[in-house]
């Protein structure tokens, strides 16, 4: 367990460690919730274009799957009580942090990394992985979102791959919420 303790911090101090001025502002915007705001509506409309009025359910579904996977990392965060790297004994003094942001105490798993990943499995569930397009973009999406948490020393990579692990049994459930409710997910149309 050391092992993997000390591995994390190590990948931890190599992400937060390779900070500059640039970075700081652009990290800052990708862990911001209204920067995503246009990808939202964009996946709305893209649901929508592609599945008609069986994307009303999709799109209801795809809120309550991140209030789950939201409020099933704060659990998951206060069961584990993992100390955040800016609030580690050991380590907070050497993080860099930006706008002095640290969140709360607890760091294990993280919530956006749950969020984020959860949205990206249940879209690709939904549309069979048939959109190339989406794919690429939700996972830059997921990769860029996450990479800012360590980046911004509020997260350990073990928190972002527990997020993931998270998000990704979230949005299965939510897709088999979806199949219970309405038949497996449709053909969508190439309109």
């Amino acid at each position: 367990m050391d092992t993997l303790i000390n591995l994390d911090h190590d990948l931890f101090r190599m992400i937060n460690g390779a900070h500059c001025a640039f970075m700081d502002v652009i990290m800052w915007w990708a862990a911001a919730k209204i920067t995503w705001m246009p990808l939202y509506a964009f996946l709305a409309w893209f649901l929508y274009s592609k599945f008609g009025n069986q994307s009303i359910l999709m799109i209801v579904l795809a809120a309550v799957l991140i209030t789950f996977s939201d409020q099933g990392s704060v659990l998951i965060k206060n069961t584990v009580m993992r100390d955040r790297p800016c609030h580690d004994p050991s380590l907070m003094f050497d993080v860099h942090t930006i706008n002095n942001k640290c969140g709360g105490a607890w760091g294990f798993v993280s919530s956006h990394a749950a969020n984020v990943m959860a949205l990206f499995t249940y879209i690709l569930l939904l549309t069979r992985n048939r959109f190339r397009y989406i794919t690429w973009i939700l996972a830059a999406y997921v990769l860029i979102v996450s990479y800012s948490r360590v980046y911004m020393g509020v997260h350990f990579p073990a928190d972002i791959f527990g997020g993931w692990i998270i998000g990704i049994l979230s949005a299965l459930i939510t897709v088999l919420i979806y199949v219970m409710i309405s038949g497996p997910p449709p053909k969508a149309t190439d309109k």
